[in-house]
């Protein structure tokens, strides 16, 4: 999935920065997997030592969960006996690991979309550090720690276990925490130079359709994944992505068809996240009715919020705030709404409003996702202008007019000088170059 967003991101920059948008994601596949071994999983999944705020450090370097098993005991019945930790659905700590890993991989690399064009590649890297740490550990905890997984005695998160608030697969803890973050981040960094009467178009449209169908087909895992069993739970989590996703793109392009006369590739790619980000928690709660209703709301919804950050004047150069934040407050909070226990009767959640449930679930949907919206922008913000006011994040002018690409790393995607904005490739130093005048112009431009 973070190659799939890298390339998804990539086609969206000019071409002199495509490099810098491709390494921003794929750095996050290094640094996180790393404080993912050292503390990073131990802190998410550990023993709760922080009232319900964060595990402890019984995992640090993972060595302790060589060899050791997760799962749920399950509760005697009239027709079966009790079946003890860890249950009949047990699998190794090091697979629940690797799996949440994705997510942790992922969450932070969603925010470089806010900041594209702009940012100096090792601050950035020092923010994917920080916060993973401070943000996404914690949030990570509260949401997907449960009691008694990773131990017959182990407490979890506060969200999971005592607010009760349902998350199938990270609309809190991947899309609301770093959308939040990606608001708080393109306030710190600002507007790019010209933005926005000079908006720069797309330099590969192919490359965002190709990123988004990755993005679609990796997220079968995210969501089917999260069931955490081969089963009926997974099927129907599967299904309801798919139907949630096809619904969204044809919500976003009938929004496009209303206000531009035209569907647009950009927007059928952009409607496919969309969906999926908002379907993201509830796919394991509701049926498909309401997997479609989630999908069409959240096509026509994030396709209507992009459009204001022109008018509130908020530089977020991809979308992120629009799609993440936006399209995952839509599905976290239609769970209200949709959740049903026939679909899940596991579920720690109540039915939906829809379903005869009241108001309580959708109360605790609120709830969750304005803590974690709150606590991400906040951290983000501090974190931000900490780096900012230190080792500097953003890019000097004459590195974001020339192309961040050779700025920061010292290499250009293409070959062909002036190619949607970009400088010619990276040649030997004894290989003579002769360009055209106009081609020198439009590389300094």
């Amino acid at each position: 999935m973070t190659p799939g967003l890298a390339f998804f991101y990539g086609g969206m920059v000019r071409s002199r920065s495509v490099l810098n948008m491709l390494m921003m994601n794929f750095i996050a596949l290094a640094v996180v997997s790393v404080l993912w071994m050292l503390y990073g999983f131990s802190l998410s999944f550990g023993n709760d030592a922080f009232g319900g705020l964060l595990g402890n450090f019984d995992y640090v370097g993972l060595t302790d969960a060589v060899g050791q098993l997760a799962g749920y005991a399950v509760a005697a019945t009239d027709s079966a006996p009790a079946i003890p930790w860890p249950g009949p659905d047990a699998i190794p700590v090091l697979a629940f690991v690797m799996f949440q890993l994705m997510f942790a991989i992922i969450t932070p690399a969603l925010i470089s979309g806010a900041i594209a064009d702009r940012a100096k590649f090792w601050s950035w890297v020092i923010f994917l550090v920080l916060w993973a740490t401070l943000v996404y550990f914690p949030v990570a905890h509260w949401v997907f720690s449960f009691n008694g997984f990773v131990g017959a005695d182990a407490v979890g998160g506060w969200i999971a276990n005592e607010l009760k608030a349902l998350d199938f697969a990270g609309g809190t803890a991947v899309h609301i925490n770093a959308g939040a973050a990606a608001l708080a981040l393109a306030i710190v960094l600002g507007r790019r130079r010209g933005w926005p009467k000079d908006t720069p178009r797309p330099h590969n449209v192919p490359f965002v359709l190709l990123g988004a169908s990755l993005l679609w087909f990796g997220w079968y895992g995210f969501n089917a994944g999260s069931a955490l069993t081969a089963g009926d739970l997974a099927g129907v989590a599967f299904t309801n992505t798919t139907i949630a996703t096809a619904a969204a793109v044809l919500g976003w392009l009938i929004v496009e068809q209303i206000k531009y006369g035209k569907p647009t590739t950009l927007g059928a790619a952009s409607g496919a996240i969309a969906g999926l980000v908002a379907v993201t928690p509830a796919c394991g709660y509701v049926d498909m009715w309401g997997a479609l209703v989630i999908g069409v709301a959240a096509g026509a919804i994030c396709a209507l919020a992009v459009s204001l950050k022109y008018r509130l004047g908020l530089d977020d150069s991809l979308d992120v705030v629009g799609i993440h934040l936006v399209g995952g407050l839509t599905g976290t909070l239609l769970i209200g709404f949709f959740s049903s226990k026939a679909v899940n009767a596991a579920s720690v959640g109540e039915e939906g409003l829809f379903y005869g449930g009241g108001l309580t679930q959708l109360g605790r949907q609120a709830v969750a996702a304005g803590a974690v919206l709150a606590y991400s922008f906040v951290l983000t913000l501090i974190i931000g202008m900490l780096l900012k006011y230190t080792i500097g994040f953003r890019v000097s002018q004459e590195a974001e007019t020339v192309g961040i690409d050779e700025a920061e790393h010292k290499e250009t995607a293409y070959e062909l000088a002036g190619f949607g904005g970009g400088g010619a490739g990276q040649l030997p130093a004894s290989t003579p170059v002769t360009k055209p005048a106009t081609v020198l112009e439009e590389s300094k431009r």
